[in-house]
């Protein structure tokens, strides 16, 4: 059976759906709460008006309406493993309680709802991502919320980081099994998300996540990864020349007499030493040369065989072990935005 509305809302609380069908809509709000599909069931948003014999149906009833974008307002209690959407609008849908989330089949343009956009005079900034609405209803409840976060509306029942944990990523292997990559990202993004601000996870799993979260945007921020990587070679590119490289005017030698003439012999190598405490005689063209060539090296893990003070060597250890995890973050980024 295939079945053509056009109406503000259509209500399908509760219905049972026993046989195959196909739902063709325009102009409505759909409520699908507890709905129960025994064998497949498509959703659908029509672009044009339906027609019969005589030509296109009037649609004079339904203006004021946003348009004929088809609005899904709640899948809550449903078993999604028969259901197929397309070209819908599920930025207000409620997703959680949803049965079978993973095997739902999302087809054409379904719009999520998205992050805030950047306010003027604000500090704060949000990368562009797919949301539910559930995490809007949440993170509005929070503590001085940033502005754009939609409210819930009063019928709504609450829901956390627990909750909404398990529907990101039943929504992203729904996307991985579609060979959808790139989208399935942003449910992945929310999903380590959600772990991190869950309270109930041990403090050691939130901070490890949110380390995660500010180096590379867990492994998906490939801008995010790359500046923390500019940053660790420019600190490491200075820390070199202030105090990393000895001094170059020292040369090995001993002096000797022989035969009634002084002969020069190279002597045992000492330790190496800053040069003076001036800054003019640290931040030289020669310094930066040297120091750029230790910089470069310790990102492909290679010694630059440049002799250098203890301090130096220290802070060459320390970049050979955390730039290479930056850049490698930073390529991790790349492919999954690129990943077929």
């Amino acid at each position: 059976m295939t079945v053509s509305i056009a109406a503000r809302r259509a209500a399908c609380v509760r219905t049972r759906w026993v046989s195959t069908a196909a739902l063709r809509l325009r102009h409505a709000e759909v409520d699908f709460t507890r709905a129960v599909f025994e064998y497949p069931l498509s959703i659908a948003a029509e672009q044009e008006p339906f027609s019969d014999e005589d030509g296109p149906l009037c649609e004079d009833r339904l203006a004021g309406t946003p348009g004929p974008r088809v609005r899904m307002m709640s899948l809550h209690g449903v078993d999604a493993a028969h259901l197929v959407l397309a070209d819908l609008d599920l930025t207000r849908c409620l997703f959680t309680g949803t049965i079978h989330l993973d095997q739902i089949r999302l087809e054409g343009d379904c719009a999520f709802a998205t992050v805030p956009r950047r306010r003027r005079l604000r500090p704060w900034r949000f990368t562009q991502r797919r949301t539910l609405a559930e995490e809007h209803h949440w993170r509005s409840r929070r503590p001085h919320p940033a502005p754009g976060w939609h409210q819930a509306p009063a019928t709504t029942t609450r829901t956390g980081p627990a909750q909404l944990a398990p529907v990101y990523r039943a929504l992203r292997k729904a996307f991985e099994d579609s060979k959808n990559e790139p989208d399935a990202a942003d449910f992945y993004f929310g999903e380590m998300e959600m772990r991190r601000h869950d309270g109930a996870r041990p403090r050691a799993e939130r901070t490890l996540l949110t380390a995660y979260w500010a180096l590379s945007g867990y492994g998906l921020r490939a801008a995010r990864a790359a500046l923390w990587l500019v940053a660790a070679m420019t600190a490491t590119l200075f820390a070199m020349m202030l105090w990393g490289l000895p001094a170059d005017h020292w040369k090995p030698e001993t002096t000797a007499v022989i035969s009634g003439g002084q002969v020069r012999l190279p002597a045992e190598k000492p330790d190496p030493v800053n040069p003076g405490n001036a800054l003019h005689e640290r931040l030289t063209t020669q310094r930066f040369e040297k120091s750029l060539r230790v910089v470069v090296n310790s990102v492909i893990f290679r010694s630059s065989g440049q002799d250098l003070t203890t301090a130096g060597t220290y802070a060459e250890m320390t970049s050979r072990l955390t730039e290479p995890v930056l850049l490698g973050l930073a390529v991790l980024a790349v492919r999954g935005r690129v990943k077929r």
